[in-house]
This record gives C-alpha cells, sequence and structure tokens, in this order.
C-alpha cells in the first residue's frame, strides 16, 4: 500500500547517528571514519555508545575518536537496545542512523532516505540496502515469522524446494530489484528511524539482550500506525559475523531462543501462518494490559 507523498518540504529532516561498540575499538573507528569522509553526518551529530566493553576499548574510543564525534561510555552492558536508547538520548536530530560498528559506506545516498521522510510524514523506519564487501546482497528486509520460516531458515529442511520458496517469500528477495518497498521489519544493522516515531512507541525495549530487538521495534510502529519501508537505492557495507546461526546450545543461540520466546510473548506465537499486523496489535495490546492491571490500585486501597 502506497501512501500519499507530502510534498512542500524543502527543507530536508536533520540527521543523527549511533553506534554501539562493544569491544570492536578497531571497527567502530572505521566506520565513523567512512561518515566523515563522505559527508553523511557532522561530527558533533555522531554518537558512539560504549557497552562496557571489558577490553578497554570505550576509553580508547573516547581519546581516539575524531574531534567532535560524542562518545558516551556506559558503565552497564544492556544489551544493544539500551545502548541504542543511550545514543538517542545523546541526539536532537529528527533522523537517527543506527549502525552496527562493522559497517561502512562506500558513498554518500543518505540524501535519499532523508526526502523518503519528508514525503511521507507517517513513515517511522527505513532499512538500508545491506551488501557483503563483494556486493552481493545480504536481504535485510522481512516478513515477521511463522514457525514454518524459522524451521526453513533455521535447518536442514530449508535446502527443499517448497520450503525455498517460503524462505524467498520471508526474505522479500524480489522486491530488492525496484525502488521503495514496505517490510515488516529490517534488520538493525544499519536503519533510520524518525525520533518522533521512536519516541511514540516507547523507544527500544531493553527487555532483549541482543536479537529479535529490532523486530520488536517494527512491530510496534506498525502497531502505533507508523510505516516501516526498505530502501534499495541506499547500500551499505556489512562485514557482519552471523553469530545468531550458530548452535542452540552456544551462549549466542540461547540468547537468541530467549529472545524469540519474549517477542513471540509480546504479539503471539504464529504456529502455521505469518501473523497478520491486526493480529499481532490485538495480542499486544492484550500483553500491555496485563502490566496496566498490575499497575492499577487495587479496588479499596487507601493511601497512604
Amino acid at each position: 500500500m502506497e501512501a500519499t507523498p507530502k510534498t512542500g518540504l524543502t527543507t530536508p529532516p536533520s540527521l543523527g547517528v549511533v553506534i554501539v561498540n562493544y569491544r570492536t575499538y578497531d571497527l567502530t573507528m572505521q566506520c565513523v571514519a567512512s561518515l566523515l569522509a563522505h559527508g553523511i553526518a557532522a561530527a558533533g551529530d555522531i554518537v558512539v555508545v560504549d557497552n562496557d566493553s571489558p577490553d578497554g576499548s570505550g576509553e580508547r574510543l573516547r581519546r581516539d575518536l575524531p574531534h567532535g564525534v560524542v562518545a558516551v561510555l556506559s558503565r552497564h552492558n544492556g544489551g544493544f537496545g539500551a545502548g541504542v536508547n543511550i545514543g538517542m538520548a545523546a541526539l536532537h536530530t529528527d533522523l537517527v542512523l543506527v549502525l552496527n560498528p562493522d559497517t561502512y559506506f562506500r558513498r554518500n545516498q543518505v540524501p535519499v532516505v532523508q526526502d523518503l521522510f519528508a514525503q511521507h510524514e507517517r513513515l517511522g523506519v527505513v532499512g538500508l540496502k545491506l551488501i557483503n564487501p563483494d556486493g552481493t546482497l545480504q536481504y535485510s528486509a522481512r516478513r515477521f515469522y511463522s514457525l514454518p520460516d524459522i524451521l526453513a531458515r533455521r535447518t536442514a529442511l530449508g535446502r527443499m524446494k517448497p520450503l525455498r520458496r517460503l524462505v524467498n517469500s520471508h526474505l522479500l528477495k524480489p522486491n530488492w530489484r525496484e525502488g521503495p518497498f514496505e517490510a515488516d521489519w529490517v534488520m538493525g544493522t544499519g536503519f533510520i528511524v524518525r525520533r518522533a516515531a521512536f519516541e511514540d512507541v516507547g523507544r527500544m525495549d531493553e527487555g532483549y539482550f541482543l536479537y529479535f530487538e529490532e523486530v520488536d521495534l517494527c512491530a510496534r510502529m506498525w502497531v502505533k500506525g507508523w510505516r516501516v519501508m526498505a530502501l534499495p537505492e541506499v547500500e551499505l557495507v556489512h562485514e557482519h559475523q552471523r553469530h545468531s546461526a550458530a548452535g542452540i546450545w552456544s551462549s549466542s543461540g540461547q540468547t537468541h531462543l530467549r529472545s524469540m520466546v519474549r517477542f513471540f510473548t509480546k504479539f503471539g506465537v504464529p504456529w502455521l501462518w505469518r501473523p497478520r499486523r491486526d493480529q499481532m496489535q490485538r495480542a499486544y495490546l492484550r500483553w500491555r494490559r496485563q502490566f496496566d492491571e498490575a499497575a492499577r490500585p487495587r479496588q479499596g486501597d487507601a493511601a497512604t
């Protein structure tokens, strides 16, 4: 569904950047260097948050980052989402580009995204086109998961022809050949979020330590009436290591499983079919209601 573009805006929305570091000094320095080299953001609008790295990389970054770049050293590693929230609080721009340290730009195409936000006032999140260093796609915009999607993506069953089609559909592979398109969610490796939408949905859920926090953010965008899109025109190189694909008994596998359980607890379990957004909205509101009821004073309780 295409929203009617908003016209008549001449000043593009301002852009800041948040990078969350955890023991990735060299990658973070490379990421910041690419931002400055291509003029994607001014130094004072780039915030690097160190999540209490035990290797001292936070102190090194505060010392070595280019002049003007803001370094925030957290005393506690609350996870990726918590780091993003800290970085957002240090910025005052209309839009915020959230980046993993293992990413970098080869050219500045970000004004295209700024124009897209200016044209669509209910656009909350835009995902960038993540590519490998060799130029191949990482398919960073997705449909919401069903349990068959998870089986196809995480087990050898995905090599079977019927499930290969399911994987292609989940990854929205055909959509990357065209212009901007709607996606259920986009990868947190590199996305731009409208500050007003971010605050409206309640920021990142710090109940996730790692994995699924961006899926949750995008789900809440749809719940609150904001749109999520992907933009094939804007490329971001991602030198990634897919830790979440490790065995289920590994530390990262266990973290991924806990995050998945939290997401399905909030938005419902899609046993066979991908959930509709209205179904997810109802499940989320039920989940929220239990906390609202718990916080409501019991009838007859007297104030002390």
